[in-house]
């Protein structure tokens, strides 16, 4: 309910993703996907200092190292590398 009140009282537009339509947002429900099947499902975390660590090394592999079929299986630093040329 506070994110409601927030939404109101700032202006911003809060729009429900409809029970057992996924597809209305299919990027992140792919990347929810990946991210529990690769990260998620394979630590048992013992505390938070351990999952915060743990996910933000995935989180910099996903975001730096591994290549993306969206940019032609290069990875995001390739990429960019390649755009600043």
């Amino acid at each position: 309910m506070a994110v409601l009140k927030w939404c109101q009282q700032t202006g911003v537009e809060w729009h429900y993703i409809a029970p057992g339509k996924p597809m209305q947002n299919g990027f992140l429900e792919s990347f929810n996907g990946r991210f529990r099947d690769e990260c998620l499902n394979e630590t048992l975390f013992s505390n938070l200092a351990q999952a915060r660590a743990t996910i933000g090394s995935w989180k910099e592999d996903y975001n730096l190292n591994r290549p993306h079929s969206a940019l032609g299986h290069r990875s995001p630093a390739e990429f960019a590398a390649t755009i600043a040329l």
